[in-house]
Order: C-alpha cells, then sequence, then structure tokens
C-alpha cells in the first residue's frame, strides 16, 4: 500500500504510563477519511491529527496498537482486516471477545520494531500517539516511507496537534475513519445507529439527576480525575450527574484529595485498568485515615468500569450504560 504523509514533528501523548489517556490540548473536529474518485476509485484521503495521508488502495493488513483502537475494529466487525493487535489495558468485552481471539497478539505492550514489521503490515492504528515514536513501533514518518500508513485517535493526538473535542458525533467520526481505511465505510453505520439508541436510553432515564460525583482514573498521593471535557464529562453528562471537576478545562488533570474531600461527592466513579486496578483504588481510599470519612466511601458509593469505557471509543456507550445503570442505585 503506498502511503503519503504530510510532514510534521511528533510528540509523546501521554504521561505517565502508557496507557493512559492524554491531556493534550482539543480542538473542535476529528479526522475525516473520504473515498475519493468515482465509485471505482478505492483512494482513501484521510486528515487526521493535522496529516494528510493518502492510500491508495484500503488496509488489508492492519495492526491495532492499543485496546482502543483494537475495540473500533472488533466493533464494526471487521477483524478480519488485521495481522497483529497488542497492549490491553484490560479485558476485553465479552461480546468482542471470540473475534479478539482470531487475531494475534504481537505483544502485551507496545511491540519491538522487529516483530511489528514481521507481521508485514500495512497499517496500524493507536488511540495514542506513544505507539509511533522510536520507543513505539517508529515514527509516522518512517512507517510512511517504507508504505506503512497511521492512524492515532483524534482524542489522541500528539501535543503539537490538535486533538477532537470529546463529543459524541466526534466518537462516531472515528469509527467512521476506522472502517473507511478498512474499505468497508458502511460497517460504521450500525455500529453508530446501535450507540446512538443506547444512549438515548441513558440521556432519557437521568438516573445521575441530583448527584455529585468524583471520576477517579488513578494516583494515590495525588489522583488523577475526570475534568470537564473527556469522556468522563460525556458519560456524567448524559447521566444528569454534576461532576464535581466540571469546571477543570481538561480531559484529565491532577486534582487534590483537600478538594475532593470538600466536594464529599455521593458517587466516585472508578476506571478499572490493569496498571491501576478499582480494588487498589478502593483499598486506598478505605484504608486512608481522611478519606474513608467521604460519603461515597462509607457508602461503598463505587461504580466500576472498565478503562477503555471511560475514553471516547468504541466502549464509550457502553460505559454511559454501567454508570446510568450504577447511579440508579444511589439515586436521592
Amino acid at each position: 500500500m503506498a502511503a503519503t504523509a504530510a510532514v510534521s514533528a511528533l510528540a509523546i501523548g501521554l504521561s505517565g504510563c502508557a496507557g493512559a489517556p492524554s491531556s493534550s490540548t482539543s480542538g473542535s473536529a476529528s479526522g475525516s477519511a473520504t473515498a475519493a474518485g468515482s465509485a471505482a476509485s478505492s483512494t482513501i484521503s484521510l486528515t487526521n491529527c493535522g496529516r494528510k495521508i493518502t492510500l491508495d488502495k484500503p488496509a488489508t493488513r492492519g495492526v491495532t496498537l492499543n485496546q482502543g483502537a483494537t475495540e473500533d475494529v472488533l466493533a464494526l466487525g471487521l477483524q478480519k482486516s488485521l495481522v497483529g493487535t497488542a497492549y490491553l489495558d484490560g479485558a476485553i468485552p465479552a461480546k468482542w471477545q471470540s473475534a479478539y481471539d482470531s487475531v494475534k497478539v504481537l505483544s502485551k505492550q507496545y511491540p519491538d520494531k522487529e516483530t511489528f514489521l514481521a507481521a508485514k503490515p500495512d497499517f496500524a492504528f493507536a488511540s495514542y500517539s506513544s505507539a509511533f515514536t522510536d520507543k513505539g513501533v517508529g515514527t509516522r514518518d518512517e512507517l510512511a516511507k517504507q508504505g506503512i500508513g497511521t492512524y492515532i485517535s483524534p482524542f489522541g493526538c500528539p501535543k503539537d496537534a490538535k486533538s477532537a473535542d470529546a463529543t459524541w458525533a466526534n466518537v462516531y467520526s472515528e469509527l467512521t475513519d476506522v472502517a473507511t481505511i478498512l474499505g468497508k465505510p458502511e460497517a460504521a453505520t450500525p455500529v453508530i445507529d446501535q450507540q446512538k439508541t443506547e444512549l438515548a436510553g441513558v440521556q432519557k432515564a437521568q438516573n445521575g439527576k441530583g448527584l455529585k460525583v468524583v471520576w477517579y482514573d488513578s494516583g494515590d498521593k495525588t489522583p488523577f480525575l475526570g475534568g470537564g471535557t473527556g469522556g468522563p464529562q460525556l458519560i456524567l453528562s448524559a447521566t444528569g450527574a454534576t461532576n464535581v471537576f466540571a469546571g477543570q478545562k481538561a480531559n484529565w488533570f491532577d486534582g487534590s484529595w483537600e478538594k475532593v474531600v470538600s466536594a464529599d461527592p455521593d458517587v466516585i466513579v472508578l476506571a478499572d485498568a490493569s496498571w491501576d486496578t478499582a480494588a487498589h483504588k478502593i483499598k486506598y481510599l478505605e484504608s486512608d485515615p481522611v478519606l474513608k470519612n467521604l460519603r461515597a466511601v462509607k457508602n461503598k458509593s463505587f461504580i466500576t468500569l472498565p478503562f477503555a469505557a471511560t475514553t471516547p471509543g468504541a466502549q464509550l456507550t457502553d460505559g454511559a450504560q454501567t454508570v446510568s445503570d450504577g447511579l440508579a442505585k444511589f439515586k436521592k
């Protein structure tokens, strides 16, 4: 596959663990993919994280380098277009497990360049820009020179490019991008329609109305919390709950326990990841001499959901449903 890209500098989009959400600057729109020319043409034009990429035919030997990217492909039912996958933050949902099992796992984290290239990929999908560095499988420019196209979730662009705003429309746009790159743009329509229906149910229920929530992603001494512009805010807004830190103009941010204590939330939502489990966070909260007195901790008002369901992607609607169902138990 021929792949051409406008050259731009790339930066690692994550701080801390490689699986963690990025806090790069947000923009107003995600990338967009379109089939160019006549109906007979298979050329694909794609703008992604500020880079222009042109593919002369759909990708048929894709590799996914993060769980979010993998789940995009699985949700679309296009796993046969993959020759490899890598880097899980947690368990794959049961509904996609069979499809996931049909794809070769290249590495528990990012594969080394040799392992990646041995799969003979023509395209690589990632949730975060950290995949495309010398510590990952190589830079986007290097891979383009080898005829390998690359795509980063519009929500995980490097810091020198604008990331997409966290909106449901942009979540759907990413699914459309991935389907188009794999030559099956029509595969996105039923998936998006189903997610819209599920989301409408969550929004109608408003199970979070009247409840104050803190979204606790990771960290002990300094909690990494959900701010007002990312996946957590999308979910909490859909449920009608109040995000205690909605005023933070960031998807995620380093917060303080003092402010959490001052807010004394009704509910704490916990991200469950292999690198920082919900069980670990609950143990920390319940053993801390101050935090154990929080109303949510004393009442065990916790909602746990997979890390992949806390970030914009194929599982985000599932995350909204899980949080909605959990909040229903704590309604005032």
